[in-house]
C-alpha cells in the first residue's frame, strides 16, 4: 500500500512539471534550406501587432476563457525570413505547416491559407497574452487566428516547433 501512494506522489509530480514547461522558443524545420530558431527575445524585432482581448470559444462555440493583452507578430513576417526548399512556386500549393506544442498538440494549415487567404493576415505568434481566468504559463508562445469562429481549436499554447512539409 505504501508503494502505491510513492507511485500516486510521483505521477502527479511529473504531471505538474510536465504542465509547468514553457516555451520560449520554436524552431522552424522541413522543406526549409535552413532550419530557424525563434526566441521570445527574437519576436521583439518584428512589428508588433496588440490586441485588446479575445473571447476563446470550443468546437462546440462554448465561450472557454477570454485573453487580454495580447502582443505578438504576424506569422507571415517571420517566415519572411525562411527559405523554403520548393523547386517553383507553384509547387507551394503543395506545402503544409504542422504547428506542434510542447503537450504534443497539433494543428495544420495549408501554404495558400496562410499566404492566399485573409487567414494569413490574422495569424499571430504571440509573445505574451494575460488570461481570464488566469492561468500559469502565460509566458509561453502561442499561436492564434482571431478570425477563427472557434477560436480554442487552433490556439496553440506552448509553441515547439513549425514544420513545413509537402503533400506526397
Amino acid at each position: 500500500m505504501h508503494n502505491i501512494k510513492y507511485l500516486i506522489i510521483i505521477v502527479l509530480f511529473l504531471s505538474i512539471t510536465a504542465n509547468a514547461q514553457e516555451s520560449r522558443q520554436f524552431t522552424i524545420e522541413g522543406k526549409v534550406k535552413k532550419p530557424l530558431t525563434i526566441t521570445l527575445n527574437n519576436l521583439s524585432v518584428y512589428k508588433s501587432v496588440n490586441l485588446d482581448s479575445m473571447t476563446i470559444f470550443n468546437h462546440l462555440m462554448q465561450r472557454k476563457s477570454t485573453i487580454r493583452n495580447i502582443k505578438g507578430v504576424l506569422l507571415k513576417d517571420i517566415l519572411a525570413r525562411v527559405e523554403i526548399d520548393a523547386a517553383s512556386p507553384k509547387i507551394l500549393s503543395e506545402y503544409y505547416l504542422v504547428f506542434t506544442a510542447i503537450d504534443n498538440y497539433k494543428v495544420v494549415y495549408s501554404w495558400n491559407e496562410i499566404f492566399n487567404s485573409p487567414t494569413g493576415n490574422q495569424l499571430m505568434v504571440l509573445s505574451s497574452y494575460d488570461t481570464e481566468p488566469a492561468k500559469t504559463g502565460k509566458r509561453n508562445i502561442a499561436v492564434i487566428t482571431p478570425s477563427d469562429f472557434a477560436t480554442g481549436r487552433r490556439f496553440i499554447k506552448g509553441l515547439s516547433k513549425i514544420s513545413i512539409l509537402q503533400v506526397n
